[in-house]
């Protein structure tokens, strides 16, 4: 599944804020949106939607703060449901 991310840097936890569309809106603890940032997004979002890290790949964007993420491992429809339960 290919999602848009809206990244939030500097922030005190790692979290999902929302999500307009199909876009995401993600904080993460990372001072910059540089490599050790996108760990920090790679890292979280695979806990967010329950996959090995190596199953999400930052496919453009990876120096700004908007992205686009593949997330693979899990089926199409299971990952558009945890999708579905943001507000």
């Amino acid at each position: 599944m290919i999602v848009k991310v809206r990244v939030i840097p500097n922030a005190l936890e790692n979290e999902v804020v929302s999500r307009i569309g199909s876009v995401l809106r993600v904080k993460v603890t990372a001072s910059e949106v540089d490599e050790e940032g996108n760990e920090a997004l790679r890292d979280y979002l695979a806990a967010f939607f329950e996959v090995k890290a190596r199953s999400v790949n930052i496919i453009r964007g990876a120096k700004g703060r908007e992205k686009t993420v593949e997330i693979t491992g899990k089926t199409e429809e299971s990952l558009k449901r945890v999708m579905e339960a943001i507000p």
